[in-house]
């Protein structure tokens, strides 16, 4: 095996001092443009690569921003990361994303490693909310924002859909089509509480409409196909007429499980998702679905963090809560074809 190239390696190619390679790598600018290029040509003669570790240890904090997010799996957290990874790109930072996989005690873990990584400011969707653990890591100086609706806004800086909203215009789609016979379908039902809300105030606005709950310990396409099979197996006259899924993939699983039932999506149910993933347009029967703004919470997302890390004593930062509102995209699950 190779030996490691060193600091030592590139100065005697060079022709420098140690401390010249250094203040080349680091971006000093007290050298000469002679020595930079001596020094730059030995790194690629040599394939030295620098340690980021030992320069994070001087500096204090790493390039590195995280993402922890509640299922890395789930397209709407992959889409906002890609655009942070776009981002944070611009201002020399690489993302490194994490996947609590909604596990309180693994969340914890997670967001130790990245404050011992030193990492310059984490963005994350909570499992349960503002954390002990949260509060303690922002105490001790890391820039948070959190994807959360319920964040504190004395504590934290949030970014998020007013899930109330859209709950209450997918429903009010719902009864507005006709529909009475309402059921919701999610959970961790803490984590989708707000969205619970929206369709419960649809619900007891609409004379004659009824609600049922469906709650799952993961907004998956799987455990969609798991209600999907125990509301195909109600007789006709009990189940639900229109139902709203807490996320797309839950209304994805749903909508095969129906389908497979021989239950006509949207004569005899209509259904509406949440997040308008790019799998929603593309369904057999296109899903209808509230749209989350991804690009636009991603943007902001990576604003607040980076002003929360660059603010001084003289300009002091001021949390913000940034809650933007829900779209209602309506395809074939609620309507029809075309």
């Amino acid at each position: 095996m190779r030996r490691k190239v060193g600091v030592r390696e590139v100065a005697e190619r060079a022709g420098v001092s140690m401390g010249t390679v250094s203040n080349v790598v680091n971006g000093v600018a007290t050298v000469s443009p002679e020595n930079v290029e001596r020094v730059q040509l030995a790194i690629r003669e040599l394939g030295f690569v620098p340690n980021s570790h030992a320069r994070q240890l001087r500096g204090g904090r790493s390039d590195t921003i995280g993402m922890l997010v509640l299922n890395v799996g789930n397209p709407f957290f992959a889409d906002v990361a890609h655009v942070v990874q776009d981002l944070a790109q611009h201002e020399g930072s690489p993302l490194v994303i994490a996947s609590s996989d909604q596990d309180p005690k693994r969340e914890e873990r997670l967001l130790t490693m990245f404050e011992e990584s030193r990492a310059r400011g984490l963005i994350v969707a909570p499992v349960r909310g503002v954390t002990p653990g949260l509060v303690a890591a922002h105490r001790r100086g890391m820039p948070i924002v959190l994807l959360d609706e319920h964040a504190d806004g004395h504590q934290f800086c949030s970014v998020s859909l007013d899930g109330t909203a859209g709950g209450y215009i997918a429903a009010r789609h719902l009864v507005d089509l006709g529909r009475r016979r309402l059921a919701f379908v999610g959970g961790p039902l803490p984590q989708v509480t707000d969205r619970l809300a929206g369709v419960s105030r649809a619900v007891d606005e609409a004379p004659g409409a009824l609600m049922s709950v469906f709650e799952v310990p993961d907004l998956t396409v799987d455990q969609g196909r798991v209600v999907g099979k125990r509301i195909a197996a109600l007789d006709a006259r009990d189940r639900p007429d229109g139902i709203f899924a807490a996320n797309d993939l839950v209304a994805l699983g749903i909508l095969t499980e129906l389908l497979a039932a021989g239950i006509d999506v949207p004569a005899d149910v209509a259904l509406v998702g949440y997040d308008d993933i790019d799998y929603a347009k593309t369904a057999s029967v296109p899903l209808t679905s509230v749209a989350q703004p991804r690009t636009t919470i991603a943007t902001e997302a990576l604003r607040l963090l980076l002003e929360e890390e660059r603010a001084t004593a003289k300009t002091p930062h001021v949390h913000e809560q940034r809650r933007l509102a829900p779209e209602l995209i309506v395809r074939a699950s609620t309507v029809g074809p075309a």
